[in-house]
């Protein structure tokens, strides 16, 4: 945290409109970067998947339901775990309510993780989530997309992650991947980010970024060790 200073109202906001100018220039350069995100090429999809539902079995042709577009989160929740990834389950905080108003324009989302339906509803029903929430435990989905480093992973292995060679210290890893389709079924990917990508998708923490104090983990033993699920906050 910045040393703190207290100045007159007037001085206030001299420094705030010079801020100002500054954000102006970041939603600037926010919107421009938006439109190079819509410019990148699409690949087309020549693997079919099959996904654990609570209504049973989903492609993802079924995911996309009535919308052209597709949001996944890549969600941390190994078939092994007794409960998903902290970290995850505060993104997924941010998405209840956000399904009218994706589908307005043309948007569906889901979330995936790789543990069973048996884990994923009672979880889901305990944190009060209402997004669809599937299983991809029986495809290599999450693996195809680069945040599922394989059965035998070990975390000192070389895997791809982020668009780089590095190590993970277990076997998944977060993600978003971005997904479009033709009339005739046609599936195609248009975009994925991860790590800090991720960012930009929590309202939570750029309200947090909005205080004095901001995220102020540098003091915690690890960057978002202070995260609990939700229901966890004592």
């Amino acid at each position: 945290m910045n040393e703190i200073r207290v100045v007159t109202r007037d001085k206030w906001l001299v420094e705030r409109k010079e801020l100002l100018e500054q954000e102006k220039q970041f939603t600037r350069a926010r919107d421009r970067l938006a439109e190079y995100r819509r410019d990148l090429p699409w690949v087309k999809l020549e693997k079919e998947y099959i996904f654990d539902s609570e209504n049973g079995e989903q492609s993802l042709l079924d995911l996309f339901a009535d919308n052209s577009q597709l949001i996944v989160y890549h969600f941390m929740f190994s078939p092994d775990w007794e409960a998903g990834c902290v970290s995850c389950s505060f993104w997924a905080d941010n998405f209840n309510g956000t399904d009218q108003h994706l589908n307005a324009r043309d948007i569906s989302l889901a979330v995936v993780a790789r543990a069973p339906m048996s884990k994923l509803v009672p979880f889901k029903k305990r944190l009060g989530w209402t997004f669809n929430f599937v299983s991809s435990g029986s495809n290599t989905f999450n693996q195809d997309f680069e945040v599922n480093f394989g059965p035998d992973h070990k975390p000192e292995d070389k895997v791809t992650y982020n668009y780089r060679t590095t190590t993970f210290p277990i076997d998944d890893a977060p993600g978003i991947s971005v997904f479009t389709k033709n009339d005739d079924g046609t599936i195609y990917h248009t975009y994925s980010t991860y790590s800090r990508g991720l960012d930009n998708l929590n309202g939570t923490y750029h309200y947090i970024d909005l205080t004095p104090k901001g995220r102020n983990e540098d003091k915690e033993p690890g960057t978002m060790s202070w995260v609990r699920h939700h229901d966890n906050y004592s």
